[in-house]
């Protein structure tokens, strides 16, 4: 397993790669490995001949007040997982190179698409998750990038972006990896205290619970979210963001839930912002 810091390198690399005909599996991170991640890697190493994950904890994404700073990295863990899951080459890149002194050019995904929910909560977000995202396509050129639907919204913007700039890139999605108790696993799960961390599984709770619901036949979203937010409120520390039933496409909030519906949450616990989704319709699981 090669690990690549060089654009450069990496872009011949990778060219050279697809002149030889071989395919490119394509998995962005920001490190700290966890299940989740490894699941991606699993399905890319299973689609393609050569498999690359990039490590780059993207500083356009993170507001002056989020976890920049702080966020969890562990270089070595994270190789040794890599190596582990087949990974091929590792891209982790310098800030100072991605994003030199003169740097002025972003990807805007602009609309309602992007100014609900996280966009809504966290402005200016996924400007920097669009634009660290083009240019890692632009440097790897993967034939399939594969991505996990912890983070719905954030899928749902990429998918938009390749469509609409024919980015030569199938996006691959693949289902929410769970702990053991339900949580959805994320990077930042190990700021939880274990108090935070069972007042957090809530939200597993509230996903099965109006799932249960709507597959009994319940169809009013106002029914459902007043059912979800009413259980969430259970837990003193935690704090409700946004708890929506939306099209699964153009995430506008919907009045009747059908087949597609996904719900989505964002909630504050302590310093830690925990989201989670499900596809209403469908029993919740813990894969």
């Amino acid at each position: 397993m090669d690990i690549i810091s060089d654009i450069k390198e990496m872009r011949v690399r990778s060219e050279k790669a697809r002149n030889s005909g071989l395919s490119i599996a394509f998995v962005p991170t920001m490190g700290y490995l966890h299940e989740g991640h490894l699941s991606l890697l699993r399905e890319g190493r299973e689609r393609c001949d050569l498999l690359i994950l990039s490590i780059f904890v993207n500083p356009t994404q993170f507001a002056p007040s989020e976890d920049l700073d702080r966020y969890p990295k562990d270089f070595q863990r994270d190789r040794d997982l890599a190596e582990k899951a087949g990974v091929d080459w590792i891209f982790c890149p310098k800030a100072e190179e991605v994003y030199p002194a003169d740097f002025v050019t972003y990807v805007d995904v602009t609309g309602e698409l992007t100014n609900v929910l996280e966009g809504a909560s966290r402005p200016g977000h996924f400007r920097g998750v669009a634009t660290v995202v083009t240019k890692l396509f632009n440097i790897i050129r993967p034939h399939i990038a594969v991505f996990g639907q912890k983070d719905f919204q954030q899928l749902a913007i990429i998918q938009r972006m390749v469509d609409d700039l024919n980015l030569d890139v199938e996006i691959v999605c693949k289902p929410i990896v769970r702990e053991t108790d339900g949580l959805a696993m994320s990077s930042r799960n190990v700021y939880l205290s274990a108090k935070e961390r069972q007042q957090s599984l809530a939200i597993f709770e509230t996903l099965c619970n109006v799932s249960s619901v709507v597959r009994s036949g319940e169809r009013s979203a106002q029914a459902i979210l007043r059912l979800a937010c009413g259980r969430l409120a259970k837990e003193k520390d935690l704090v409700i963001d946004y708890v929506k039933c939306c099209d699964p496409v153009s995430l506008h909030e919907v009045e009747k839930i059908d087949s597609d519906t996904v719900m989505l949450v964002a909630v504050k616990i302590g310093k830690t912002r925990l989201i989670d989704n499900h596809i209403l319709c469908q029993e919740v699981q813990i894969q």
